[in-house]
Formats: C-alpha cells, structure tokens, sequence
C-alpha cells in the first residue's frame, strides 16, 4: 500500500502543556484508521494537526512524500486533498444544501459551476440527500446535516478524509444513519483517519486502531487484537470502562 500521510516524532504543546508526545503513525492508501481513547487524550488535536488547524510544535507531516509543514504549502488545496468532517457539521447556515457542497469546488479547485452541480449531487445521492438539495441547514436534523458535510467533502475528491467525532453531537437514533454512510465509504476504499467512542464501528470497519492516552499512542494494532487481546494495562482499563459504560 503506498503511504498518503507520514506522521514522525510529532508533539503539540498549548504553553507549558505537551498535549501530543512523539507521535509516528503512517496512513495508507484505502486504509481505515481508528483513533480511540479518553476525553483528553489528544486525538481531536492529533486530527487538527493533520489538517493543519493546530501547528504542530515539533516533528514531521508528509502528504504524498511532501512535508506539509513547507512555508509554500497551499493550505486550501492540501485541505481539498486531506478534507475533514467535523463534531459540529461547520456547514455554511446561509447557503443551501447543494451551494454548501459546490462552493468549495468551485473557489478552491475551480470547477465549473455545472460540473461541481453534478459532483455534489451525485455525493448527496451517495449519502441519502438527493431530495434536501434545496433546505438550508436550519431545516435539516442533526444526522442529515452531518452527512451533508460528508458529501461536501468527498465532492472535493480527497485521498484522506479526517473524521472527528462525527456522531458525538448526535441525538442517538441519529448516530446509526451517519455510521451506515461512513461504512458505505469504507467499503468503497476511502482512505479514512476516524476519531470516535464508537467501539463497535471501529471494531468492524478499521484496518488499524490507534489507542492514546495522555498524549501518547499507548497501544495500536489490528481490532482484534486491540479489541480481545490488549497488551497494555491502560488499553485494558480504557476498553473495560467503556464496556460498563455501556458505549459501545
């Protein structure tokens, strides 16, 4: 599999606080990685500092072989590549639903207004939107507004989407139906770097399951082997309290 993003030895400190420590993983391409782990423990912030929302303090992101962090590096175009789907949707409130997934396509890649009509569509149509092209996100439920901001970022073509906690801000009866669309991708072989309390997606969707805990990648490997044969103690309390939790 060839490698799409290479994270080295990267650190984020706010001030004095070191929230990442020395954190090296690979994401290849069709690959499903699984971020999991307490409240606190760094995986929002990891995913903002592969998007560059969050500048990394110290140590190294490539994208196709090319470090991100070059001073030229156009931000717009590696965020059209590397898109990301957020807890709180981020959808433009005074646009509908088929302008908020063109716009995008056409400042940023400069697509043709037709052609980016035609690209959204069909992403809505993936997703179980067609019918909602002309509602502004105000009339929409949270699960159909989430996976409006899914179709918006796979219009975009990316190689990598970032997911961060895209159901967490979800009534329950609406997690299922954005969980459903993001396995429908995974199938399809999107390259996918997933932060969730969603144990059981990321126990039957992802190729790879990364745990952090305070700052550190604790534990990673295989779901099965996370999932029914942990290694670490930290791992094995982290996954037997969301079990009790009844999280999963």
């Amino acid at each position: 599999m060839s490698e799409v993003l290479e994270i080295r030895n990267l650190s984020k400190k706010f001030g004095e606080r070191e929230v990442l420590k020395d954190i090296s993983f690979n994401v290849s391409k069709g690959q499903v990685i699984c971020l999991i782990g307490s409240s606190g423990s760094g995986k929002s912030t990891l995913l903002r500092c592969l998007n560059l929302l969050e500048k990394p303090t110290t140590g190294e992101i490539d994208y196709r072989g090319t470090s991100i962090l070059n001073p030229g590096m156009n931000l717009f175009q590696y965020r059209s590549k590397v898109g990301m789907v957020f807890q709180q949707f981020n959808l433009f409130n005074n646009l509908d639903v088929l302008t908020n997934c063109t716009t995008g396509q056409m400042n940023v890649m400069k697509t043709e207004k037709e052609e980016a009509k035609q690209r959204a569509l069909s992403f809505l149509e993936e997703v179980g939107m067609a019918a909602y092209i002309h509602a502004r996100p105000s009339q929409l439920s949270g699960g159909q507004k989430q996976r409006v901001a899914i179709a918006r970022a796979l219009a975009m073509e990316p190689d990598v989407l970032l997911f961060d906690e895209p159901t967490s801000a979800l009534d329950p009866e609406m997690v299922g139906e954005v969980l459903r669309v993001m396995k429908q991708l995974a199938d399809s072989g999107l390259t996918m770097v997933v932060v969730t309390h969603e144990m059981q997606f990321a126990r039957e969707v992802a190729d790879h399951v990364i745990f952090m805990d305070q700052g550190v990648i604790a534990e990673e490997g295989a779901p099965e082997q996370i999932f029914n044969n942990p290694k670490e103690d930290r791992t094995k309390v982290f996954l037997s309290r969301i079990l009790e939790d009844g999280l999963q």
